[in-house]
């Protein structure tokens, strides 16, 4: 008897939207902190998980699936990104001990924020050959991380902090707005909401 190999093909939809709907949510609640509108770290840690951290990774798993590796190092990155915060607010918090949180030294965390802007660096420029909104999402990451960075270590601890405040604002607003174009553009399979084109300085080569 001959044996036949069927091949089956998974499909998967992209889950830019889903990602960035993560990242707009929890940049949405944690800027209301940093902007003084609300108070405490206690409700940020929820969103932070289940939206910063774990809709994105599943974004990142997806984006792996489709071959995407700028969206799966993205979204994965930026996944652990929030894990890490989560776990930080935390120990701050004292969830894990009193003698946990007495040991914070928030220099640490700031080198973590720098690691993370090195990063957000390189995917900018990356980003310039996507799109336009997520080139400027990309941007204020920058931004937020460079206020995050030099907070840590309290230099100009009002400027950077209003910088990380604002920034993290914009990134959400951004964040939503292009949630909302990946899902409505290939819902109605045409440019329903812009995104801008891509820079074109940086063009693949053709072989």
């Amino acid at each position: 008897m001959k044996e036949e190999t069927i091949k089956v093909k998974a499909t998967w939809a992209d889950p830019s939207a889903l990602g960035l709907f993560g990242l707009g949510m929890v940049t949405l609640v944690a800027s209301s902190q940093k902007l003084g509108l609300t108070d405490g770290l206690a409700f940020i840690v929820p969103w932070a998980v289940f939206l910063g951290a774990f809709a994105q990774l599943y974004a990142s798993i997806v984006d792996g699936k489709l071959g995407n590796t700028f969206g799966m190092t993205a979204f994965g990155a930026y996944a652990f990104f929030w894990f890490g915060v989560a776990a930080s607010w935390l120990i701050k918090l004292g969830v894990f001990g009193e003698r946990l949180a007495s040991d914070v030294d928030p220099r640490q965390l700031g080198f973590a924020f720098l690691g993370y802007l090195i990063f957000t660096m390189m995917m900018t420029i990356g980003a310039m050959e996507t799109n336009k909104v997520l080139f400027a999402i990309f941007f204020f990451i920058d931004l937020l991380f460079i206020g995050l960075f030099l907070n840590s270590f309290q230099f100009m601890p009002e400027i950077t902090h209003g910088l990380a405040a604002v920034s993290e604002l914009v990134i959400s607003i951004l964040s939503f707005y292009g949630a909302g174009a990946s899902v409505l553009n290939k819902h109605f399979e045409r440019e329903f909401i812009p995104l801008g084109k891509p820079f074109g300085v940086f063009k693949k080569s053709v072989s």
